[in-house]
């Protein structure tokens, strides 16, 4: 799932009918497929979105000094 996952993120017309073959033959439904695809695809229009409008994080998200 998560080469998958990388592939759709950075390479997404390189995907193959064998990308998603390769997901079925670890137990994942076509449902299964359609979500992850659907997830990646938000997560990155999102982080995208943010990024090109410069959006900063919340302080919470920031990392803590103390480790």
């Amino acid at each position: 799932m998560l080469a998958y996952s990388e592939k759709l993120t950075l390479e997404c017309c390189a995907l193959k009918e064998s990308d998603v073959e390769t997901l079925r033959s670890h137990g994942f439904t076509d449902a299964d497929v359609h979500d992850i695809a659907q997830t990646v695809g938000y997560y990155n229009f999102v982080n995208r979105t943010a990024c090109g409008l410069g959006v900063e994080l919340e302080p919470y998200w920031e990392d803590d000094d103390n480790g």
